[in-house]
């Protein structure tokens, strides 16, 4: 398979914009329905609760994320690593099979992207109208419309924004802070850059984010053989082009009419061959079937194909490329999977009294002190029985439990201490009981050779 051009095929208009033509198809209806979905669950799954809490939170406050009613500990963060790396894993395997289709169809940026370009069709007009007003010197409509078009793009940016950080700070304490101005610097400063970000990324730089920033772009040049479906257009068919009314009969069934171009998110010509910039979101697709329906002729002048069939040659479903993203994706889900159901259920941490490494009580006694801190992360976990592995060589004073809804992540002082040690420096295990979860937390115990 040739290698897919790094320089992009890309035509903006005379100032500098891509006028995006919308379009309707099955393949914008199929876009539809997946990025729609996405979208509610994005602003509807931070209003979501549980008995009180988020469906899903980042609490920096509780050093906790709550998941759909289940408290993940700090310590299990390398799952969300994890996650990722399958979901990357995901993405690589869809890529060898059918090309950018993560990117047209529930790419954050495209969908965001998708919207604010409908915003601008609605207050400024068609593409067409766009590009013509573009040229021409600001009147006071044009001023009027595009200021709407401005504040519509801000209200959607800070809407975004704020549902972001809803993600790390409750929802409703946000909302609530907010309408009595008493948002922290650091929230809005949050909101701010986030509102701002959303608003320069699907309002003003747009299709260059796809350009030049993606990475993914670059990845599908090593990841494409010639069985990978992606949207092609078919040159035996479409070449030589001609409008109709230039025709001479011997011309292919491509009448040069431009619309594939204008409907392109990116602003690429298919017809110039695969290019790093297509996200195969399939609008011109779409454009191009209405065209040669009105002509009558047969749709699919351009389609979602491989290389091998445009060529005549027999396609493959099962190849080892696509068979190894398989199976790597395969053992990654199966592994967070496994790991989501040994989570960490009581985080303790123990430290020694620094400021004295012992206590000599008596002749035959010695003691040292320590604090402890216990963060339950089951539901109903009311408090943790505090105790010693191994009570015969030691004894322990302090609070025999620790209540994990008043002094959970509270350091509490405890004393442990043993009856003629016979060595300088000795081990021991703090003992954690909470229901049927019990942890034991090794610790050293020092003190002078009797």
């Amino acid at each position: 398979m040739e290698k897919i051009p790094v320089v992009q095929d890309y035509t903006p208009e005379p100032d500098g914009k891509l006028h995006v033509r919308l379009t309707e198809g099955r393949f914008q209806n199929l876009r539809r329905l997946t990025s729609w979905p996405l979208m509610a669950l994005y602003f509807a799954l931070v209003w979501g609760q549980i008995n009180g809490e988020p469906l899903l939170l980042f609490s920096f406050e509780q050093h906790r994320i709550l998941f759909f009613g289940n408290a993940i500990s700090w310590r299990d963060l390398s799952l969300l690593a994890g996650l990722l790396i399958a979901a990357a894993s995901l993405l690589f395997f869809l890529a060898v099979a059918w090309g950018r289709v993560w990117c047209g169809f529930a790419c954050p940026q495209s969908i965001w992207t998708w919207m604010f370009i409908r915003i601008e069709d609605f207050t400024e007009g068609k593409a067409h109208t766009r590009a013509r007003e573009a040229r021409l010197p600001l009147s006071g409509s044009m001023i009027v419309r595009r200021l709407l078009k401005h504040l519509l793009w801000s209200a959607l940016a800070l809407a975004t924004a704020v549902t972001f950080v809803g993600y790390f700070v409750p929802i409703r304490e946000l909302f609530a802070d907010a309408t009595q101005l008493q948002l922290s610097a650091d929230t809005w400063t949050w909101v701010l850059i986030i509102a701002l970000l959303t608003y320069l990324n699907a309002g003003l730089v747009r299709e260059k984010i796809c350009l030049h920033a993606c990475p993914y772009a670059r990845f599908q040049s090593v990841m494409f053989d010639s069985d990978t479906h992606t949207v092609c257009y078919d040159k035996d068919r479409g070449e030589p082009r001609a409008s109709r009314r230039k025709g001479d009969g011997n011309e292919g069934d491509c009448v040069d009419c431009g619309i594939c171009q204008q409907v392109c998110p990116t602003g690429i010509d298919i017809r110039n061959g695969l290019q790093a910039a297509c996200i195969d979101c399939g609008a011109c697709i779409d454009a191009c079937d209405q065209v040669m329906t009105k002509l009558e002729r047969p749709t699919g002048l351009i389609r979602f194909t491989s290389e091998a069939q445009l060529t005549g040659e027999p396609s493959h479903i099962l190849r080892p490329r696509l068979a190894g993203y398989g199976l790597v994706m395969l053992c990654a889900f199966t592994r967070v999977i496994y790991g989501f159901t040994d989570t960490t259920k009581l985080l303790v941490e123990i430290r020694r009294d620094r400021t004295a490494l012992f206590t000599r009580i008596d002749r035959h006694t010695v003691c040292n002190n320590y604090q402890i801190k216990v963060e339950g992360y089951e539901k109903q976990q009311g408090s943790v029985a505090v105790s010693l592995a191994e009570p015969g060589r030691f004894k322990i004073f302090g609070a025999p439990s620790i209540d994990l809804g008043e002094n959970s992540a509270t350091w509490l002082p405890y004393r442990v201490c043993a009856t003629a040690p016979k060595h300088a420096k000795m081990t021991f295990a703090f003992k954690f009981s909470s229901g049927d979860s019990v942890t034991t937390k090794e610790t050293t115990f020092l003190t002078r050779r009797f």
